[in-house]
Order: C-alpha cells, then sequence, then structure tokens
C-alpha cells in the first residue's frame, strides 16, 4: 500500500511535469492573444538613455514611499536611473501623464495585491504627477486601501493590500488562508481598471508567514507544497474575474512574476545578492531561466473566459539586478533585493501598462 506521504510526492511530480511542459506552449498562446498588434512589447534589451530618463525626480513626488526611495537614502551611483526598455520589434511609446488622465477622465484605477503592487502603485501616481505638477490632488494611505485622487481631472487610483488574493480568516484555531474564499473580492467591484498582483507572500515561512493554517476545500492542513497553493489560490481570482468582470465596462491586468535577486550564481556573478550591483545585465536572457510560479500564471491566464492582459514583466526585470533599493532603503532592514528603487524599474512596469492602453 503506498504512503499518503509518497502519493503526495507522486501528485506533485505529476503536477510540476505537466505544468513544465506545457509552459512554453501556454506562454506563446497568451502572447498571441493579448499583444494582437503582432509587436511583444516584453522580449527586448535595455539601453542606456540619459536623455528620457529618470520620468521624474523622487524629491518632487510628494507619495513616494521611503521604502523605494533609493537616493534619499544614500545610493551613491544613479547610472540606474538611466535605462530604457527597448522591445524587438516596435518603440515602447513615451508615457504622458496628462493624455492617461483625459482618457480615465472620472474613472477609478484599483492595484490589488501585496508590496509590489504598492511599488507599482506609488511609480504611477509619480509619473502622473510629473506631467501635471499643479493638479490638486488628495492622497490617503492605510493599512488595506490607499488612494491617489488627481482631483482636476476625477481620477482615482487606489491601492487594495492583498497579498495572497484569496482570503484569510481568523478563526478559533488561528489565521486560515483560505484557498478557495476570495470575499474580499467585492471590495474591487465598481473599477474601470483592475491590475492584479500575487507571489511573493505565498513563499513565506516561520515568522514572516501571515497564516497558521491552510485551506483547501474541506481540508485544513498545516502546510502544503506552495506552488501548488499558488495554482488554486490564482484558480480562485480567475473564477472570481470570469463570474464578476464586464469586460466592457472593466479591463483587467495581471502584473507578473516580479523576481527577486538574493543569489547571484542565478546571474552567474559571485556576489552575494544584488548589493552593489550597478548595471542591468546585457542581452535578453536571463541565466537561470524562467521560474516555475510564472508556468503557474500563464496556465491559470489561458483558462480564462475574460480577457486579462499578462504584464509579462518577469524576463526584463531579471535583467535588472541593479534596480533594487539593497542597502539604500529608508523602510527596510538589511538588504532589499525584493522591492524595487524608485524612480526605476516599476516606471518601465506602467509605461507598458499605458502601451497596452494607447496601442
Amino acid at each position: 500500500m503506498v504512503s499518503l506521504k509518497y502519493q503526495s510526492l507522486i501528485v506533485e511530480a505529476l503536477f510540476f511535469s505537466v505544468l513544465m511542459v506545457n509552459s512554453e506552449l501556454l506562454h506563446h498562446t497568451i502572447d498571441q492573444q493579448l499583444l494582437g498588434n503582432g509587436c511583444n512589447l516584453f522580449q527586448g534589451k535595455w539601453v542606456f538613455d540619459s536623455n528620457s530618463y529618470p520620468l521624474y525626480n523622487s524629491s518632487t513626488c510628494p507619495f513616494i514611499d521611503p521604502e523605494f526611495d533609493c537616493l534619499k537614502y544614500g545610493r551613491p551611483d544613479k547610472q540606474f536611473l538611466m535605462f530604457s526598455w527597448k522591445p524587438d520589434a516596435c518603440n515602447l511609446p513615451r508615457f504622458n501623464g496628462l493624455d492617461f488622465l483625459k482618457r480615465w477622465r472620472g474613472k477609478k484605477i484599483m492595484f490589488v495585491g501585496d508590496s509590489l503592487s504598492l511599488n507599482q502603485w506609488i511609480s504611477l501616481a509619480c509619473m502622473i504627477h510629473n506631467s501635471v505638477p499643479n493638479s490638486k490632488t488628495t492622497f490617503f494611505r492605510q493599512e488595506s486601501l490607499s488612494s491617489v485622487t488627481f482631483q482636476d481631472y476625477g481620477v482615482t487610483i487606489l491601492l487594495y493590500r492583498s497579498p495572497y488574493l484569496v482570503d484569510i480568516t481568523r478563526e478559533s484555531i488561528g489565521r486560515v488562508l483560505k484557498l478557495n474564499s476570495i470575499q474580499q473580492g467585492n471590495s474591487w467591484k465598481g473599477m474601470d481598471m483592475l491590475i492584479f498582483n500575487t507571489w511573493h507572500w505565498w513563499t513565506h515561512k516561520g515568522n514572516s508567514q501571515s497564516w497558521d493554517y491552510i485551506q483547501d476545500g474541506s481540508t485544513i492542513s498545516k502546510d502544503m507544497n506552495r506552488l501548488i497553493a499558488f495554482y488554486k489560490g490564482l484558480t480562485t481570482w480567475a473564477r472570481w474575474v470570469d463570474l464578476n468582470v464586464d469586460p466592457s465596462k472593466t479591463k483587467v491586468f495581471f502584473q507578473g512574476i516580479s523576481p527577486t535577486h538574493y543569489q547571484g550564481r542565478e546571474w552567474k556573478s559571485a556576489s552575494r545578492d544584488c548589493n552593489g550591483e550597478q548595471q542591468p545585465l546585457a542581452g535578453s536572457t536571463y541565466p537561470a531561466g524562467t521560474p516555475p510560479e510564472v508556468a503557474v500564471v500563464n496556465k491559470v491566464l489561458s483558462r480564462m473566459k475574460k480577457p486579462v492582459f499578462l504584464l509579462d514583466i518577469t524576463t526584463m526585470s531579471q535583467l535588472r539586478k541593479d534596480a533594487h533599493p539593497s542597502a539604500y532603503s529608508g523602510d527596510h532592514a538589511g538588504v532589499d533585493c525584493s522591492h524595487w528603487c524608485l524612480p526605476g524599474l516599476p516606471d518601465t512596469w506602467n509605461q507598458l501598462l499605458y502601451a497596452a492602453l494607447v496601442l
């Protein structure tokens, strides 16, 4: 008789083999579906461009978070600010904040996810503010819901903190991560644009883990394979989008997987981590390859009925080992090779978001 533990290992092995075999096909399918103009914005390379970048000055942006304000907290080099993403087959349109506000006049845009969503949300607010520095704004920050409103245009850009997208509830046994529940989705309704993100918290363990038990259907356990849990949770989110989003009223984006740079061997370096890195990797491929969580995202998105535009930022961000706060964060202990300096890489993510809206 095969033990339950051995059965679990077999199931996991089959899951990963099917996932990886199909990942390239799924990636291709999504690219063709979502980039119908024949241009893949996400395949390209970084080039030095001191004439056009950075897109704003961190010292004049009223929304910037100390965690991402690398220059203020002592980063001595500035070359990382001056790299432009160049797709292989087309040109990336320059971000125009005034045009963005006019297109989305009277609308509500919401980022939903973890601190990488915070990173991109602040970046977009700074980019728009740089275009209309005299526009009246209201800025509201709290743990679960934050917002910036450009009052002259009636555009509100919100941030809803939800590291897993699915729910965590407090019960008698403790905090339970529910892979099949997404009650918080009620707060996402009525938006004109939604930009979702999740992954980093799925890997957290020990003191940084924000739940005590994980529930899959009727089964409650202390833990399970995190990649499978991510797949199940993301499938619940996809079902929510399919059931609750009207594509004629709401555009939906998935931010994609933002990489970390804590292992220098991933980019064939003797360095321990991102600290001290000052140049992007040349070319368009990352030595360590694509992480398996990207295949999970591709698989889930490929099965959805409603259109979701994948901001496929993984490879382009992997090349930017130089763009993290590292030791120059005002609100992060140790070396931060997970988030990104502002100005910096998330500005390009928002350029890609803008391009997807205007091309």
